[in-house]
C-alpha cells in the first residue's frame, strides 16, 4: 500500500514537471513567434547573408564578428521599425550599398534611413503601399521650395520626395509602356517651368508624343534627329561660350558669377534616346553635355521605355546620377537602368510607381498630372521667345581679330 502510494505521488510529480516544462516551451514558442522577435531574427540573418559585420583577428589570428546591435524593435498600427547601430570601425557605405538586401528580405515597403549619427540606422517596414494621388502645386511648392532646379519626385509612406537638380544632375527616366514613364515626365518639366521661368528648356520629342505641351513654353521643340542635332551643336558653342566666361571671373561654376553677368540654367529634355544610338554626333553631343554641363548650367533629363546598355555605356550611365525606375520587362531591363532587378518587380497594376536610385534605392510613387490639369497650370508661362542664349550666340556677328578695327561713332 505504501509502495503504490509513493508510485502514484512520484507520477503526480512527474506529471507536474512535464506540464510546467510544457508551458515553459509554449511560452519559448510565443514569445520566438512574437513580431518583434520575428523582425530580429530576420535582421540577424539578414546581416550574416550579406557581410554586413565588422570583421577582426582573434586568438591565434582566428576571425571573429561584431555584427550590428539591434537596439529597439517597435511596432506601430501602418508599420514596424527597427533600428541598430554599427560595431565601431565598420562602414556605413556597406548599408547603402547593400539597401536592396532590406527589401529583399522585408517586401518593398521596406524603407532604410540614416539615424542621428552616422552608426545608427532605421529599418521602417510599412504594411501598405503609397494609393495613388494627384499632382498638387501648393504641395509641391512647399516641398520644393528654396530649390534651384527642383524636382518633385513622388511621395512614400514616411513623406514627400524632391530634390535640387543642382546639386544631383541630370536624371534618367525609364519605363514600360503604361509604367507611369510619361506622366513622370509631364510632371518633372512642369514643376521646372513653374518654379524657374527664366528657364531655357530644349525637347525632342523622338516619338512626336509627348512634348507637344511645352510648345510656346519650351524655346524649342523638335522631333526627329535633325532637329536635336542642331539644337545640341548650339548647346556646344553655348558651353564653349560659358566656359570662357568662367574662365574669365575665375570660378567654378553658373551660380558664383555676379547676378547681372549669370546665365540661365539650361535643361535639354529627350523623350526615347534609345533610338538616338546610331548617332554619334547626337550622342557624343549629350555625352559631353553630362561630363562637364554640370558646372556650366546644364542639365540633361534622358527617358525610354527599354534600357540599352549600347546607349547607356559606362560614362554617360555613371554621370545620370538620379534614375527613375517605373516597371521594367525583366531583371535584366532593371539592372541597367539602377543595378539591380527591383523594377521588374512592379506590377502593372501599379502605375506610377517607381524604384528612384539616389543615395541609394527606393520605392516612390509618383503623382498623377492629367494633360488638361498640366495644360491650365501652364498657360501663363506661354510667351513669345526672345532669341534664347544659344540662338544668340549662334546668330551673333564674328568680331575681326585685326587691331585695325574701329567701330562707327567712335574715336
Amino acid at each position: 500500500m505504501l509502495m503504490s502510494e509513493v508510485t502514484i505521488a512520484g507520477a503526480a510529480q512527474l506529471l507536474k514537471i512535464a506540464g510546467a516544462g510544457g508551458c515553459g516551451l509554449a511560452a519559448w514558442g510565443l514569445w520566438r513567434g512574437m513580431p518583434d522577435q520575428v523582425i530580429r531574427r530576420q535582421l540577424m540573418t539578414l546581416f550574416r547573408t550579406g557581410g554586413l559585420y565588422y570583421k577582426f583577428a582573434g586568438y591565434k589570428g582566428r576571425e571573429l564578428r561584431n555584427y550590428p546591435l539591434i537596439k529597439r524593435v517597435t511596432m506601430y498600427l501602418d508599420r514596424t521599425e527597427a533600428a541598430f547601430v554599427l560595431p565601431a570601425g565598420m562602414d556605413p557605405a556597406a548599408i547603402d550599398k547593400n539597401d536592396w538586401l532590406f527589401r529583399q528580405f522585408f517586401g518593398p515597403g521596406a524603407e532604410l534611413q540614416p539615424g542621428e549619427d552616422a552608426r545608427t540606422f532605421v529599418l521602417r517596414v510599412y504594411s501598405s503601399a503609397v494609393a495613388p494621388f494627384a499632382y498638387d502645386p501648393v504641395q509641391v511648392d512647399e516641398h520644393t521650395r528654396g530649390m534651384r532646379l527642383p524636382v518633385y519626385v513622388g511621395r512614400t509612406r514616411s513623406g514627400d520626395v524632391a530634390y535640387d537638380m543642382v546639386d544631383h544632375p541630370h536624371l534618367l527616366v525609364a519605363g514600360e509602356t503604361g509604367s507611369g514613364k510619361s506622366v513622370a515626365l509631364r510632371s518633372i518639366l512642369t514643376t521646372l517651368i513653374r518654379a524657374v521661368p527664366e528657364i531655357e528648356l530644349y525637347c525632342a520629342d523622338m516619338k512626336r508624343s509627348e512634348f507637344h505641351l511645352f510648345r510656346g513654353i519650351a524655346r524649342d521643340v523638335v522631333m526627329d534627329a535633325s532637329g536635336l542635332h542642331r539644337i545640341v551643336l548650339q548647346l556646344r558653342r553655348e558651353m564653349r561660350r560659358r566656359g570662357d566666361q568662367l574662365d574669365r571671373y575665375g570660378v567654378a561654376h553658373v551660380d558664383d558669377l555676379p547676378a547681372w553677368d549669370r546665365p540661365p540654367y539650361i535643361v535639354l529634355a529627350v523623350d526615347e534616346v534609345a533610338l538616338l544610338k546610331k548617332d554619334r554626333d547626337i550622342m557624343d553631343g549629350i555625352e559631353e553635355i553630362s561630363t562637364i554641363g554640370r558646372a556650366l548650367g546644364f542639365y540633361l533629363i534622358l527617358s525610354m521605355q527599354r534600357p540599352d546598355a549600347d546607349v547607356l555605356d559606362g560614362k554617360l550611365k555613371n554621370n545620370l546620377t538620379v534614375r527613375m525606375a517605373f516597371r521594367h520587362a525583366d531583371e535584366i531591363n532593371s539592372r541597367i537602368t539602377i543595378g539591380s532587378g527591383e523594377a521588374a518587380g512592379i506590377k502593372q497594376s501599379e502605375k506610377g510607381r517607381m524604384v528612384l536610385k539616389l543615395d541609394g534605392c527606393r520605392y516612390v510613387q509618383g503623382p498623377m498630372l492629367e494633360l488638361d490639369a498640366a495644360r491650365e497650370l501652364l498657360e501663363g508661362y506661354k510667351r513669345e521667345h526672345s532669341p534664347s542664349i544659344t540662338k544668340a550666340t549662334e546668330e551673333a556677328p564674328a568680331m575681326p581679330e585685326n587691331d585695325d578695327y574701329i567701330e562707327l561713332g567712335v574715336l
